[in-house]
């Protein structure tokens, strides 16, 4: 009986660390796939939302002043 426990425990620390080197090379994997990726974000030039919100309101106001003016001047051509 004491050479198929000897069996048993090699087998377990095989296991254990087959388990352990699985899980390393997924936390490696994770890694390289967020570095590619946040690679890739920055060569696509996206922007923030930030960034995207001020544009949309800055091209709000232009829109705004864009109509009030046209007013005005249909209102000058008309007098």
């Amino acid at each position: 009986m004491q050479s198929r426990n000897k069996v048993f425990d090699d087998l377990s620390q095989l296991m254990t660390n087959a388990m352990g080197v699985a899980q390393g090379a997924k936390g490696e994997a994770e890694n390289a796939m967020k570095s590619f990726f946040d690679r890739w974000m920055a060569d696509k030039e996206f922007v923030s939302r930030e960034e995207f919100d001020a544009v949309r309101l800055m091209a709000q106001k232009a829109r705004e002043e864009n109509d009030a003016l046209k007013a005005r001047i249909e209102a000058l051509e008309g007098k």
